[in-house]
């Protein structure tokens, strides 16, 4: 599994330890601030982390019917309501996200359902 969803499947069980409490909008930075520090390290991102920082947005557009130049947090935010209900949205979004069949990058093989945190 990438590094990006390792974070996140660590994230999930744990946001306060992580990002200090369950939000769409403190996940959205984490993510900006985890992908940036990586490049300043001249760390590549896997391709199924390219696929999500890519394409996430648009395909969420598409599977939400919205067209915005708000971030996907703020997208999935004004579906919910509320942060901590679009944080845990957020993850339901993403596992559709990596099995959707029509995509152009599969999720690894070693991928672990980010749906079950134990």
């Amino acid at each position: 599994m990438s590094p990006l969803f390792e974070m996140l499947k660590k994230i999930k069980a744990r946001p306060g330890m992580y990002i200090g409490r369950a939000s769409v909008s403190d996940l959205f930075m984490f993510i900006v601030g985890y992908r940036t520090a990586r490049e300043e390290l001249g760390i590549e991102p896997t391709e199924t982390e390219l696929d999500f920082y890519g394409e996430f947005q648009p395909w969420l557009q598409k599977r939400l019917k919205i067209t915005t130049s708000n971030s996907w947090a703020r997208m999935i935010e004004f579906g919910c309501g509320n942060e901590k209900d679009a944080f845990e949205r957020f993850f339901e979004l993403l596992d559709e996200f990596l099995q959707h069949d029509d995509r152009a990058i599969a999720p690894p093989d070693d991928s672990v359902n980010l749906l079950e945190v134990s």
